[in-house]
């Protein structure tokens, strides 16, 4: 079950840089999914979708896209913080990304995330910058390292 970490306000994120947010739920990857992201990019490389070729390929599997991985974070970071009571947050984007290790087709991962940054923005929201480790299980290296940057507005 996912540890999330709670902030009772957008407000409250100020002054906590460096603190550890919350672990997410394992969630499986297969091939259903690396196949619906292949067909909603338009990315087909084989390595992703051809599950004969790619067994002889690098990784001896199938692989997500890296950026199928680097999107799990918005399915993640829900999960690892919860900032209370708000009109709306917003996705700003990414800064640093790094992508590690590739996960395997059959393989789960999961996120952990540190606060690094919060600030007031000039329209009265707080955005905070939030390193989102996404790890796969059995592996001592992660998947990808992303600093993903919200905006929430109480």
């Amino acid at each position: 079950m996912a540890d999330t970490v709670r902030f009772s306000s957008p407000r409250d994120l100020i002054g906590r840089e460096g603190a550890a947010l919350g672990t997410s739920d394992w969630v499986l990857i297969d091939q259903d999914r690396v196949n619906k992201f292949a067909q909603a990019t338009g990315d087909f490389q084989w390595i992703h979708v051809d599950v004969e070729k790619a067994k002889a390929g690098p990784f001896g599997a199938t692989i997500a896209h890296g950026y199928l991985t680097l999107s799990m974070v918005a399915f993640f970071q829900p999960q690892i913080v919860d900032v209370g009571p708000m009109r709306m947050g917003v996705n700003v984007g990414t800064d640093k990304v790094r992508f590690l290790s590739p996960v395997k087709v059959g393989s789960r991962i999961r996120a952990k995330g540190e606060l690094l940054k919060a600030q007031e923005t000039p329209d009265g929201g707080i955005q905070a910058t939030m390193k989102v480790t996404i790890e796969i299980e059995g592996s001592d290296k992660p998947a990808c390292i992303a600093e993903a940057v919200s905006r929430y507005y109480p």
